[in-house]
């Protein structure tokens, strides 16, 4: 496996403004890594995303350093712009941004959901999602979704949405940290979807139970009222090295991404991150 690390683990430093994500590749490498994800394409001086994904890739080519992926938001169900269809046409664009970078991985979400079940909303999801998929793939891209958003999250539903979309250059991207949003426990959830993983985020978290009358602002509500707090990886609940060896076990040999959310300082926590996942790795 390969270890990479998102820039969204750097966006305090970015929401300060002491940091680009341009400048993110830098850190990145002087944090330890040889790859990076981008979470996004943030343009700090007024170029177009095309132009500053080229800028993205000619710093990362200077540097030595690779573009694992690139991760952005969609909802096929309630886009923005109020069209499901330029909503597909604004994340086939976001193929192309991917293509730029020169990374062969793109994450969109899927929905937030409008209030109707998972099983109502799988077949136009996966419509949407198919679209997309036979659009990368004549770039030699794979997209995929994440358990991520509180709805498309449990690894129910993104085992059900995999198999709905049915198509060679579409994956999951299994986060073994964000099952605990849908309350599940992450080395069962990742077990059940390990075998579709095209890519992989470790990430940790604090939990306390629902009920917990020790409020701390730190921390958000999980779909089942728990509280979580992100974590240093190693640090929290999820059992990081248990969650990469089923990813293993399964066949996955592929990009494992870093992503801290937590109140930590982030070099600190990424830095101790990377050296658990070296310990993980043996």
């Amino acid at each position: 496996m390969r270890w990479s690390l998102s820039s969204y683990s750097l966006s305090r430093y970015m929401n300060e403004g002491t940091l680009t994500q341009l400048g993110c590749i830098s850190r990145a490498k002087e944090l330890g890594f040889e790859y990076i994800e981008f979470a996004e394409i943030i343009p700090h001086d007024g170029s177009s995303k095309a132009e500053y994904a080229k800028k993205l890739r000619e710093e990362c080519e200077r540097l030595g350093i690779g573009v694992s992926g690139l991760v952005v938001g969609a909802d096929f169900l309630l886009p923005e712009s109020g069209c499901v269809e330029t909503e597909i046409a604004r994340v086939k664009e976001m193929v192309d941004i991917a293509h730029i970078l020169g990374t062969k991985y793109l994450r969109h979400d899927a929905t937030r959901g409008d209030g109707r079940s998972f099983s109502e909303v799988v077949a136009p999801l996966a419509d949407a999602c198919r679209e997309v998929a036979a659009y990368a793939q004549t770039l030699g891209i794979t997209t995929m979704v994440e358990n991520h958003g509180f709805f498309c999250q449990d690894s129910e539903r993104v085992e059900q949405l995999f198999k709905a979309v049915n198509h060679p250059a579409f994956g999951l991207l299994v986060d073994m940290g964000n099952f605990l949003c849908a309350d599940e426990t992450p080395v069962e959830a990742v077990a059940r979807v390990a075998p579709y993983a095209v890519y992989a985020h470790a990430k940790d978290f604090h939990v306390k139970k629902k009920g917990d009358a020790n409020r701390d602002p730190n921390y958000f509500t999980s779909r089942g009222g728990n509280q979580l707090c992100g974590a240093i990886l190693g640090q929290g609940v999820v059992d990081v090295s248990k969650c990469l060896n089923l990813l293993k076990k399964a066949g996955y040999d592929g990009f494992v991404t870093l992503e801290f959310e937590g109140p930590e300082d982030p070099n600190f926590a990424i830095k101790s991150g990377l050296k658990y996942l070296n310990e993980c790795a043996g």
